[in-house]
């Protein structure tokens, strides 16, 4: 660190950054020591809620979240070496029921709320300077002071501290999205590459016209929103009343299935316990896993261990709470259970021996393609299979009866938590995570049957193919040859 007054620069205003200057502030709270110190924010979009929250978006679009796990505060839960400073959750600063999935505006006023108390709880040593503009690069030695280029700016700013609390980046193109970008200009089509839905300019999108959309996950969610009820659409009941200006949305992607539904029910504590994890997947695995000096690799050493965990998550949830559906005492298949091999034969045969209903078992593998070898002679065939899928998905993850699958949401969880202790894994295991523990609120999944029953919105199937010929885009899928 330089002497005088120090510099600490934060790329990025959002909740992260917030978060930093709020964790300053509890920290130096009952310190006697003078600070000196200049803390630059550096963010194109307003601080507290940053891009993805700011007030300036649709109100039709929601957190992911239920408002009363969505806190900026801490309390003594949290494991951590600074001083415990309470504050509202979202839900109790606006008032609301936490069952509530908030719109994203809400979410954002909180932010700024939450921003500018940490700002105002700092010592008056402490001075904030708010830049609004996009950092462009960091450059410095090593062991010294940083330059920190913001657009804008002939000069950079100066940083004993350089913090990058971005959250999520825009991705650069790859070559596929150049050439179908390309292709588009030249053939007066249409063409939106990956984005943020709700930076994206959809007025090119004109009624009726036929739009391909790769991707099932929540970006789509945003996406059918914003082209119905954002264009005047309504919801009645089951039912989706059109305005007229809906384009008509062609969507599949390599599952061909929206992301799983969020579980729509609490834990039942008498019906028993949480399964106790983590239980084969903890620090003491992840550390052996660091330790090998050739490395390891993900599907041969990690996953057996992630299915194991899930798997005992699920069989504890079951065998406690619906001791009706299984065959043996809980111990007796814990004790065989702990001693199989992950994802060996001995364990299929003591989960088929154990638990009769093949429904009541857990295949990770059938839930992760869900349409492998499954063929359909129609489009329309299609449209009201899948659409029996996202009804059933619903049911099952608004009843009770069903509840192991809280069970390895809870798993998920614990796993997720262990995983990140291991790096990059690559994008299949967030991407798996996501399908099953942060899909849409039910309410959007029946907006979604509404729709697809009004014909708004046309399901494609899995493993959807783009290909760019004959001055058109066109989708294929596996599930209709």
């Amino acid at each position: 660190m330089s002497t005088g007054r120090q510099s600490l620069v934060i790329v990025g205003a959002g909740p992260r950054g917030t978060g930093v200057l709020e964790r300053i502030a509890a920290n130096t709270r009952d310190s006697d020591e003078e600070l000196a110190l200049d803390v630059h924010l550096v963010d194109p979009y307003p601080p507290g809620g940053g891009r993805i929250w700011r007030r300036e978006q649709s109100p039709l679009l929601w957190m992911n979240s239920q408002a009363q796990d969505v806190t900026m505060f801490t309390d003594a839960t949290v494991d951590m070496g600074g001083p415990v400073l309470p504050g509202p959750a979202l839900h109790e600063w606006a008032g609301i029921d936490g069952s509530v999935f908030a719109d994203r505006r809400r979410q954002g006023d909180y932010l700024r709320w939450a921003y500018e108390k940490a700002v105002a709880g700092l010592p008056g040593g402490v001075v904030v300077h708010l830049h609004a503009r996009r950092a462009l690069r960091v450059s410095g030695p090593r062991h010294g002071r940083q330059q920190v280029w913001v657009e804008g700016r002939p000069r950079p700013l100066l940083a004993d501290l350089v913090l990058l609390t971005q959250g999520h980046l825009d991705a650069e193109l790859d070559d596929e999205q150049n050439e179908l970008s390309l292709y588009a200009q030249r053939h007066g089509l249409v063409h939106l590459p990956p984005d943020f839905t709700a930076d994206s300019d959809l007025s090119a999108l004109a009624p009726g016209q036929d739009v391909l959309v790769r991707g099932f996950g929540l970006a789509f969610v945003d996406l059918m929103v914003l082209l119905t009820q954002g264009r005047g659409g309504r919801f009645e009941g089951d039912a989706y009343l059109p305005s007229g200006r809906e384009p008509v949305l062609h969507v599949g992607s390599r599952r061909g299935i929206p992301y799983h539904a969020k579980i729509g029910y609490d834990w039942d504590a008498t019906a028993g316990e949480r399964p106790p994890l983590p239980r084969f997947l903890g620090p003491a695995q992840i550390d052996e896993l660091l330790s090998r000096k050739g490395g390891f690799d993900f599907r041969a050493d990690v996953w057996p261990l992630v299915d194991k965990e899930l798997g005992y998550a699920h069989y504890h949830r079951l065998f406690t709470a619906h001791p009706e559906r299984t065959t043996v005492a809980w111990a007796d298949f814990e004790e065989k259970y702990a001693a199989a091999e992950p994802l060996g034969a001995e364990r299929d045969a003591l989960v088929a021996a154990a638990v009769p209903d093949p429904a009541d078992r857990l295949d990770l593998a059938a839930l992760d393609h869900p349409l492998d070898g499954v063929r359909h002679a129609s489009s329309e065939e299609l449209q009201d299979k899948l659409r029996g899928y996202v009804a059933a998905d619903l049911a099952r993850r608004h009843d009770p009866a069903h509840s192991p699958d809280l069970a390895v949401f809870l798993g998920l969880l614990s796993v997720y938590g262990q995983l990140v202790r291991l790096g990059d894994l690559g994008t299949w295991w967030h991407g798996f995570f996501s399908y099953l523990a942060s899909g849409p609120p039910g309410p959007r999944l029946r907006q979604l049957l509404a729709l697809s029953r009004a014909g708004v919105v046309k399901f494609v199937g899995a493993d959807m193919r783009v290909s760019a010929e004959g001055g058109v885009f066109r989708a294929t899928s596996a599930t209709v040859p």
